[in-house]
Parts: structure tokens; sequence; C-alpha cells
């Protein structure tokens, strides 16, 4: 069984073990962070920041991912040497989902998701404390993450890291056919492999030729609002979010004047999917400003968590693009999330060229991160079947070049 899996009855399994119901869960489509029996009660913070590090370190010497930073919840049982390392974890995992729900597009149909091993450390360490609280040596907790971050991404940039890809396509069961280079052999480094480019027809955009359709900018677990109040409402829980603090702008400048009361897509990447994301609209690069930030975690709990703010404090790089058919700029922000150690522009760092719906932006790094495009009033309707996913709210799962929406005509 592979990490897109569950503690489901079987009678909810399909025959290649990826969970499927055809009823909405029972249970909230997201774990709650703060439920009694949910926490790590006998986990301190040294043992669950010793825990990371130990993961991390662990990724170097071991190759087979599935035994160490990408564990999940199903797996935990066999692999002793975490549960000792982390006190409670495989009562945890025996007792709740650690993941979450998401839609298959199409269908009345959910998989679950389990969660990787480390991003459920990295909540706890910031959701059972804060950022003040210290860990080993007296280190923050933001600190470590970041630093943990960036020694994950040094580690899969080398040569020797490359004997860890085939644990991991294993683990997430990758379609290597669909690869620009289907060898996985010929990958110089593990982060080489993992920021892979697909064949040119192995994401047909739908509706190409329309000037007004839109299309998604990855393949991701996809959430749409027609409005930041509606996004607030649903799914982003964080006290400081706001478009202005998205762009790291000021709230009374020009732009944050043009992106008031936006469309957003939130496209979550998983540690599974393709990593490079695709422009979805036909229009223009511009500039891209960095935003330096934090290292937490991106998974829909941590988004979820009132008074919690990802998008807004974690880095982030913001690409505007200008919109052909209406002439108006769309926010393009990749972020960056624990583990991932960088976030790399192609096409969209080519200041002034002209792009098509499902053309190259960039790509991220090791981990799973997150893109959040802003259109702003009037450039989007997005599908309905989306917009009724996200008002459950679960996320959809999609591909680059699927239909995200269309503007409308009359604009």
């Amino acid at each position: 069984m592979n990490v897109i899996s569950c503690l489901l009855p079987p009678r909810f399994r399909s025959q290649n073990n990826q969970e499927m119901s055809t009823q909405p869960p029972t249970d909230k489509p997201l774990e709650h962070i703060h439920s009694a029996s949910n926490n790590l009660p006998n986990l301190t913070h040294d043992q669950a920041a010793a825990g990371l590090v130990a993961l991390v370190d662990h990724s170097q010497k071991h190759t087979d991912v599935s035994q160490g930073i990408h564990a999940s919840s199903h797996t935990l049982f066999s692999i002793p040497w975490i549960h000792h390392l982390i006190p409670g974890i495989e009562k945890l995992a025996a007792e709740y989902h650690i993941g979450n729900f998401v839609a298959i597009r199409g269908s009345k149909e959910q998989i679950f998701e389990a969660m990787p091993i480390y991003a459920r450390i990295g909540m706890h360490l910031l959701f059972y404390g804060n950022e003040q609280v210290r860990v080993l040596h007296s280190t923050k907790v933001e600190t470590l993450l970041k630093e943990q971050s960036i020694k994950e991404g040094k580690l899969y940039d080398s040569p020797e890291s490359t004997a860890s890809i085939p644990s991991f396509v294993a683990t997430y069961s990758l379609e290597t056919s669909e690869l620009l280079e289907p060898d996985i052999t010929r990958y110089k480094t593990f982060n080489d492999f993992f920021s892979r480019k697909l064949r040119p027809d192995a994401r047909p955009v739908d509706n190409a030729a329309d000037p007004l359709a839109i299309c998604s900018a990855a393949d991701c677990r996809l959430t749409v609002y027609p409005t930041v109040d509606l996004a607030k409402q649903f799914w982003i829980k964080g006290r400081e979010f706001t478009i202005p603090n998205l762009l790291g702008v000021p709230p009374t400048s020009e732009t944050a004047s043009t992106f008031d009361g936006s469309s957003l897509a939130i496209f979550r990447l998983a540690p599974s999917d393709y990593h490079r994301f695709h422009c979805p609209i036909d229009g223009t690069v511009g500039e891209v400003v960095h935003i330096p930030g934090q290292y937490y975690t991106v998974n829909p709990q941590a988004v979820n968590e009132p008074g919690f703010d990802v998008f807004t404090a974690n880095t982030r790089s913001v690409l505007y693009l200008t919109h052909a058919a209406t002439g108006l700029p769309v926010a393009f922000v990749a972020i960056g999330a624990l583990l991932v150690g960088s976030i790399g522009w192609t096409n969209g760092g080519e200041k002034g060229k002209t792009v098509k719906k499902g053309d190259e932006l960039g790509y991220f790094a090791y981990g799973g991160s997150t893109v959040v495009a802003a259109f702003p009033k009037g450039v989007i309707e997005f599908d309905a079947d989306l917009v009724a996913n996200s008002m459950v709210p679960v996320e959809t799962l999609v591909k680059v070049g699927n239909s995200l929406g269309r503007t409308p005509a009359k604009v």
C-alpha cells in the first residue's frame, strides 16, 4: 500500500489500495490539531526537535525514504526506530487519520492522503508551543525548521542522493513513462529527479485556443474561492492573511487596491506530485519579487489553524503576470515550506516574455509546497465543481492544464 492511504475499513478500498469513498467521510476532512485525542502528550519539544533532526540525518545515510522521512501513518508500526524516537506516534497513527481527504474530480469519490511524518512533527512543534519555545541547545523552533529545511535541500543536491530515487518512485507509485527522461538512473541528484520534466504531451491544456479560458497551474490538491472573505471563512484561518500581506505590499499601495476583493486559487503540491508549475493564463511575464520568511508546513491542517499564518509568513516569490484578455495583472505566488530548499523560475524569470496557458513558469526543489494565484475582480469565474468542493471544504485533485475557470465574456 502506498502513502496515499488511510486506516479506513476495507470496504472503502479499491483493488489498487488507493482508498476511496463514494460517500462523504463521517469524520472531518482535516485533523483537529488541538483535539485531546490526537496530540502527543508525552512528547517534549526537545524530543520532537530531535525527531525532525534525526529524520533529516537519516535521509543522508539510508536510501529507503518510506522507512524515514516519508514514513506515513500506516507504516509506522514496522519502523521501531521512529516510534521509539517519537513517543506516542504509533498510538496516534492507530487511533486517528493523520492526513486529509481529497476529492476526485468528476466523481463522488474521495481518497485519503496520509501526511508524511516530518510534517506531523513540524506541526507538533508549532502548535504545542510557539516560535519562542527553545529546543535543542536553545534554538528557536522557527530557526530549527529553517536550518533543517536548508540542510535537507543540500543533502538532496548531492550526487549520492540519487540512491533514494528508486524508493521514492516506489513509495509514491510514480508513473515514470510520462517523464521526459523516464530512465531514473540518468538523474544527477535527488532534486534533479524531484523537479523532473514531463513529456510535452503529458499534460494537455483544456480549451487551449480560448483566450478567456484559465487552467490549473500545477498537479495539485486545489481549493478555489471567488473572494478573499470566502477563502478566510472556509480555508485560510490565519488572522494575518490579507492580499497585501501575501504580496508583501503596503495596504495603501496601488497594488493592494488593484487586488482588493481578489479571487484565490490555492494549488497545494504533495511530495508525490510533479513539481514544476505552469502559467494559468495567456499573458506576459512581469516582475518577480522575493519575500524572505519562515519554513512552516503547508499542509491543510496548518492552513486551517486559527491564528497561525502560513501563506503570509513563509518564504515566497511573487510573479506578476499581465492577463492578455483583460490587461489586468495576476499575482502568482510560489510559497516555500518545511524541507523545501528553493523556488526556481524558468520562463517566469524572463520579464516581457509572452506565455500561453500551460507554459512552464518554474519549479520547487525538495518538498511539497503551494502556489496561490490572486485574480482581480472580474478576471475569473471558477468552475462550479471546484467551488462546491472548496465550500465543504475539501481539496480537489487536478493536473496541470485542467480547466480552472473562465473570464466572463463581458470583461
